[in-house]
């Protein structure tokens, strides 16, 4: 089974090859890239890329009794906020029936 990780060196490789821009520079637009969704989402931003999905931080609250999972130790969790994306219907219907093609492999 091939590796089903893709990293951010492959992305930049993939981008660069297909556009034939330098390396460099593909990899400055896609640091600058997630640097702006990262300051997006600081400030509390919604980010929405149609057809791909949406990032928002949600507010999760806390709790006097969390169990730490490595320890067993329970613990307090102070309400924080959660990166969380929401797939796009495009992405969504292009991932919909994923699984079904492995198994046909």
């Amino acid at each position: 089974m091939a590796n089903k990780k893709l990293t951010k060196a492959e992305i930049i490789d993939n981008i660069q090859e297909k556009l034939g821009l330098n390396r460099p520079d593909v990899h400055c637009v896609i640091d600058e890239f997630f640097e702006e969704v990262k300051r997006g989402l600081e400030k509390d931003r919604v980010i929405e890329l149609r057809g791909f999905g949406t990032f928002e931080v949600r507010t999760r609250k806390g709790r006097e009794r969390a169990r730490n999972p490595k320890t067993g130790e329970i613990v307090a969790v102070e309400t924080h906020g959660v990166a969380i994306f929401r797939p796009g219907k495009e992405l969504k219907d292009s991932v919909w029936n994923l699984r079904e093609h492995e198994d046909e492999k």
